[in-house]
């Protein structure tokens, strides 16, 4: 097998030389920064499905103006918060909420790429019921490393990415962890992206009529699913992004695929 070709410009060094000024001094070179790029995504956790997510290749659907009109206020309060993002001073992150099939978790992994790209944050990507079956599996003696270093993960990861919040049952050990996760990220001022289907006030849900208890009516309230707690903290540290009302988007192409 071949060797690879090194890089023209540093020699495969990692640095370049320059001469400014009849000054000469070096500067990282980018392949190295490339090659960093591509160790942190590697890295990242982020699902085969969405490796790929990126700005450009999501779809506002143009020729459907009412979700047209959402999904680019979206992607426009996404980018401005990569474009604004500064490591180790940020401390907010970003709630996605919507239907299913709206983009949520596109949008989230973008930008989160986006990140790990244009500022070389360190981020992990979790799924939520996921991640609540590693940390509760690493209570196990017989399990395995990275379930007992999930949860520390979780604390301590510098962009924490969880995606469908709120989708496990709510039990009191479920209750109490997410609000743990959630606590100690805003205490020690570490950025959170979530994606949630679960309604909410702060996106218009406006309250079921009659009372009717989310069971019944399959459409949960965000804060029934992971506690009042987690759910204030979460808005706390959080900027809303909203894709409710936005057309789903799988159902979308697989109507297209039938024609």
């Amino acid at each position: 097998m071949s060797a690879e070709p090194e890089c023209p410009l540093c020699e495969g060094t990692g640095w370049k030389v320059l001469d400014r000024d009849g000054l000469t001094g070096v500067e990282r070179c980018e392949c190295a920064l490339a090659d960093r790029v591509r160790r942190l995504e590697e890295r990242a956790n982020i699902p085969p499905l969405y490796r790929e997510a990126s700005f450009a290749n999501f779809s506002t659907l143009p020729d459907n103006p009412v979700a047209n009109r959402i999904l680019t206020a979206a992607v426009t309060a996404a980018r401005a918060y990569v474009r604004d993002f500064l490591p180790g001073a940020t401390r907010r992150g970003l709630l996605f909420l919507g239907e299913p099939g709206t983009g949520k978790t596109h949008l989230a992994v973008a930008v989160l790429r986006s990140l790990i790209s244009r500022w070389g944050v360190e981020g992990v990507f979790f799924d939520y019921q996921h991640l609540l079956e590693k940390i509760r599996s690493g209570y196990d003696p017989a399990s395995g490393a990275s379930d007992r270093e999930a949860y520390r993960v979780a604390l301590e990861a510098e962009v924490l990415l969880l995606d469908d919040l709120g989708a496990h049952r709510v039990t009191e050990w479920v209750e109490d962890t997410i609000t743990q996760i959630i606590t100690y990220r805003a205490n020690h001022g570490k950025p959170l992206l979530a994606t949630s289907n679960l309604r909410d006030p702060e996106a218009g849900d406006a309250p079921l009529p009659g009372g009717i208890a989310g069971e019944i009516a399959g459409k949960y309230y965000l804060a029934e699913r992971i506690g009042p707690r987690a759910r204030s903290r979460l808005f706390e540290i959080c900027r809303l992004i909203s894709t409710r009302g936005a057309e789903d988007y799988r159902l979308r192409k697989g109507r297209m695929a039938g024609l």
